[in-house]
């Protein structure tokens, strides 16, 4: 089920939050959702929920708005923030509450308590739990009509080691199952490691989209050597100089690399393959924006 946004444009008075923005979240994968603070990731979410009005473009989640959907909660669950609980409702009584607005049964509340640790405060009211356990909580409740498409926004703030962790899992199990997830995030080391591809922002505008490895960019070769400045001029492949005896060479592997310098008799003292992070590309994207 894909997520198609189309020259979506929303201004706020004379302020552009969001500028003839485009892309797609394919079935089946988890999408990371990337931009700086203020860059419109919170009101393209919103928009792509029936929540704000666009002043131009579409969102549509199988081909049709959100509104349109004849039972929307079964098919896209979303997590805006973690403020929509009634203080004195239990974490079960909430999620049981949402069920019956759905239609879903106790059993549903109870089943996705188990499948995010909601069941481990059940019975704590919601007003004593912490943002890392709202955060549960909300997840839960999205979960609720077992949609198809999630919308994630900041799922992990809160969340301790182990929990992020246990997110990571969680999230490549569902896009295993087929499901369509876009989840926006500011811890990128995280996003590097869950999302299939990656749809970056700036001040509203898209600024790049595509598989996280691409963006990512290829590996490169660390080398350190005492004879580095003749090992360079043996390579036929670019070749940063980072230090009098350290080299970092692209286009090759440690293998080829290895290889070339005993063809020569040149001695390494180390060789590590350097792999780019998702941090590095999206600092290069965004510029001075961060």
């Amino acid at each position: 089920m894909s997520v198609e946004v189309r020259g979506l444009t929303k201004a706020f008075g004379p302020v552009s939050a969001v500028t003839d923005l485009s892309f797609e979240v394919g079935d089946g994968t988890v999408t990371g959702f990337l931009g700086p603070n203020g860059a419109g990731k919170t009101t393209t979410m919103r928009m792509m929920l029936g929540l704000i009005a666009p002043n131009s473009g579409t969102a549509t989640i199988d081909g049709r708005r959100y509104a349109d959907l004849p039972r929307p909660s079964a098919t896209v669950g979303a997590v805006l923030d973690g403020s929509g609980f009634h203080p004195d409702h239990t974490a079960l009584h909430h999620l049981r509450v949402y069920a019956r607005m759905g239609r879903y049964g106790n059993a549903r509340a109870t089943q996705v308590a188990e499948l995010t640790g909601v069941s481990s405060f059940a019975d704590r009211a919601t007003r004593t739990l912490s943002t890392g356990m709202r955060q549960r909580l909300s997840l839960a409740t999205a979960l609720l009509g077992d949609p198809r498409v999630l919308l994630l926004d900041e799922p992990s703030n809160g969340l301790d080691p182990e929990g992020i962790a246990w997110l990571r899992t969680f999230l490549r199990d569902l896009a295993a199952e087929g499901r369509t997830i876009l989840v926006s995030s500011h811890v990128l080391s995280e996003i590097g490691q869950t999302a299939d591809h990656v749809v970056v922002i700036r001040q509203g505008r898209l600024v790049a989209t595509g598989p996280t490895s691409e963006l990512s960019g290829a590996a490169a070769v660390l080398v350190r050597s005492p004879q580095a400045d003749q090992l360079r001029s043996h390579l036929r492949v670019p070749a940063d100089v980072l230090g009098p005896d350290t080299l970092r060479i692209h286009g090759m592997t440690t293998a080829e690399v290895a290889t070339a310098a005993a063809a020569h008799g040149i001695a390494l003292y180390e060789i590590t393959l350097e792999r780019p992070t998702l941090e590095q590309a999206f600092l290069n994207l965004i510029g001075d924006d961060q």
